[in-house]
């Protein structure tokens, strides 16, 4: 990937090799919010005849999902990232394609995958994907004003912070910044005390004190690659949450760097 994150199609294309079956791209990194070129990786795929998966759990309800145009094979989602139930998603399954068996056991999911299946989750995931579709532009107009306000007003009001991922081509709701010379994990819990919850990576690596994988291999300077923080916003977020947030976040930030050996040193 590049500075931003973004995978090139170039590359996917030299990672080929004879016995490649199977190419998996995010359609959009769940730390950065950054978009792949999913429909161009799909183009090639299909040309070379190699079965592709896309992972759009964070891209359904924000961007367009377009299975042909993607020309995915396979499509998975995930129903509490578009204000479902937690618990349940789908797997999108191109006709004509076979897959063995996930669970063994019975004959659910005709017969792809045995256990009985949670009827009141999938109605909801259901109803919630309706929804997501259908509201997906106005959803992502609220998300992207918000995102861009918080980020403006971070980056100018804190020092030493860094944007990660692509200042533009993000998702809506996903803005990912570092705070030189603290933890992560501090400005977490930090902020948690004031009431708003952040994330010092993905939601899948939170019980984790390891350094985020994603920013290491985008290169991000030592300094910056110990406190990514991803600040994330929804349809009942408003001006004035982001306001308070950053309230909190300058108190918090100002407070750690206060009592930081790396910040004091870089001062002096």
């Amino acid at each position: 990937m590049d500075e931003y994150g973004v995978v090139h199609v170039e590359d996917v294309v030299n990672a080929i090799r004879p016995d490649t079956t199977l190419i998996s791209v995010m359609m959009a990194n769940n730390e950065t919010g950054a978009i792949q070129p999913s429909a161009q990786i799909g183009k090639i795929t299909r040309e070379r005849k190699i079965v592709y998966h896309i992972d759009a759990v964070q891209a359904v309800g924000s961007l367009p999902v377009d299975v042909k145009e993607l020309n995915a094979d396979l499509l998975t989602v995930s129903a509490h990232k578009f204000y479902g139930p937690k618990g349940v998603g789908a797997l999108f399954i191109r006709n004509g394609l076979g897959i063995e068996k996930l669970i063994l056991g019975g004959e659910q999911e005709r017969g792809m995958r045995g256990g009985t299946t949670p009827t009141p989750l999938v109605v909801g995931m259901g109803q919630a994907i309706e929804d997501a579709v259908k509201n997906r532009e106005s959803y992502a107009k609220h998300c992207t004003e918000l995102r861009d306000y918080f980020t403006k007003r971070v980056l100018s009001e804190i020092s030493d912070v860094k944007l990660n991922g692509h200042p533009a081509d993000r998702l809506p709701n996903n803005t990912n910044i570092s705070f030189a010379f603290i933890e992560g994990e501090s400005i977490v819990i930090n902020m948690d005390l004031s009431g708003v919850a952040v994330s010092s990576g993905s939601a899948c690596s939170s019980g984790s004190l390891a350094k985020s994988y994603v920013l290491e291999a985008m290169k991000v300077p030592l300094e910056y690659a110990n406190s990514p923080i991803r600040f994330t916003f929804g349809t009942q977020n408003t001006k004035q949450d982001v306001d308070y947030t950053i309230e909190q976040l300058k108190k918090t930030v100002e407070r750690l760097r206060a009592i930081s050996p790396p910040f004091k040193m870089n001062e002096g």
